[in-house]
């Protein structure tokens, strides 16, 4: 990590950002698997669509807050309260030992409004304390220790959300001699541990401080004013307005994908169980980690179109591998490179970020590109959530879906940066 007068607050930032993210990543992967297995998938599917609708309208008013209040404030307030109404959630499934399924779905709509406001928090807050020499080496930072949370929360995933049976010796998808057991966990218990996280990661956070790099000028005036200085500045920045847009796409299918599409494909088209779903994403969280650790080595601090128009086009071929195939190693390799393609632009768009746009409006003008990402999501999760690809394999044909829109993503940035020079 960067030597400087704020490594150390940066090393609290990413040790809370770890520490939440584990139990977080936790139950993310088991909501949509409990809701698999009791053939519910479509009514999840529906109400991820509704959740994400909420978020498109969120996320807006999430950037003038980012932009408003000190960031660190700002993560003191979203830990307190995501970590509280979690608390309350998981306490009722003890308290009664079971719990509604409306509740497991809230569980997955705070998160996602969480997920809305903590990511422009910390990439506003990592902008603010680090020196520009540094950008690149920070990103890489943030996802490695994001990705390494994420391979050790799918690994747990892959225990606990259909525990492990020494009778079945199967895991994963591949035959193994067991001469343990480890119990299911109900879905409370992933809640719980998710919930405490939280109250861990309010504490390392209120021991944050710091000294600005970027100079932080919080913008006054009303909500639709403070927006429509992010809408004004993209419309001023045309190039930089696509090259958001666009470079989402990916995460756009990827977030999709994991949430919407995987527990079917797995259950519905390859026939396995729920550790070969929490798996892939766990194989996913190391290709991820990998990109994180080398993509800025890979390509040159001048190469950062190219490369993500490279990576949008990787994962184009990566669905439509997963389109025509029906074999569980098949679907490991997607995600390892799907991994690597989606953290990979994620640095490389977050430092040409640091470099292109003024960090007093940085959280409002990442909430515009999470806006158009959401709406872009909710377009296909409804799709998606026809009785058509819900009901059998024919889930097969949304991995062919995203595969065009995904090439399409890169020929549009290929155009407008590469081709016209």
């Amino acid at each position: 990590m960067a030597k400087s007068a704020n490594s150390k607050a940066l090393f609290l930032l990413f040790t809370a950002n770890a520490i939440s993210g584990f139990s977080q990543g936790l139950s993310m992967l088991a909501i949509p698997w409990y809701f698999a297995k009791q053939n519910q998938s479509s009514t999840f599917t529906v109400a991820y669509g509704f959740i994400t609708l909420l978020v498109l309208f969120f996320g807006l008013y999430a950037g003038t807050l980012v932009d408003k209040y000190s960031r660190k404030s700002n993560f003191l307030a979203i830990n307190l309260i995501c970590g509280t109404l979690i608390f309350t959630i998981a306490s009722m499934g003890y308290m009664y030992g079971n719990i509604h399924p409306f509740l497991v779905i809230a569980v997955f709509g705070i998160t996602l409004l969480n997920y809305n406001i903590h990511y422009p928090t910390l990439y506003a807050f990592a902008h603010e304390i680090t020196e520009p020499n540094q950008y690149q080496r920070v990103n890489s930072w943030i996802e490695v220790v994001g990705q390494s949370t994420s391979i050790l929360s799918g690994a747990l995933a892959a225990l606990l959300i259909d525990g492990v049976d020494p009778n079945t010796g199967k895991l994963a998808g591949f035959s193994f001699q067991f001469s343990w057991h480890i119990p299911k966990w109900d879905i409370w218990e992933i809640f719980m541990l998710d919930a405490v996280t939280y109250f861990i990661a309010t504490a390392l956070i209120a021991g944050i401080k710091y000294k600005p790099v970027h100079q932080f000028n919080p913008e006054l005036g009303s909500v639709i004013k403070r927006v429509k200085t992010g809408f004004t500045y993209l419309k001023a920045n045309h190039a930089l307005l696509i090259f958001g847009l666009f470079s989402y796409a990916v995460f756009a299918a990827l977030l999709v994908c994991i949430h919407s599409l995987l527990p079917i494909y797995v259950e519905k088209h390859l026939h396995e169980d729920g550790s070969v779903f929490a798996s892939a994403d766990l194989i996913y969280a190391i290709g991820a980690l990998g990109a994180g650790m080398f993509v800025g080595k890979v390509f040159g601090s001048n190469q950062t179109i190219h490369a993500i128009i490279l990576l949008t086009a990787l994962a184009a071929v990566l669905f439509f591998w997963a389109f025509i195939s029906a074999q569980v190693w098949i679907i490991y390799v997607f995600c390892l490179l799907l991994g690597f393609s989606n953290a990979g632009i994620r640095v490389l768009r977050l430092t040409y970020f640091f470099q292109h746009i003024p960090n007093e409006i940085m959280g409002r003008v990442n909430s515009i590109f999470n806006m158009s990402n959401v709406l872009m999501r909710t377009l296909f999760i409804f799709l998606f959530s026809l009785p058509f690809f819900t009901d059998s394999s024919d889930i097969v044909w949304a991995f062919f879906i995203l595969s065009v829109f995904l090439a399409i993503s890169a020929f549009v940035l290929f155009r407008q940066f590469i081709a016209k020079k």
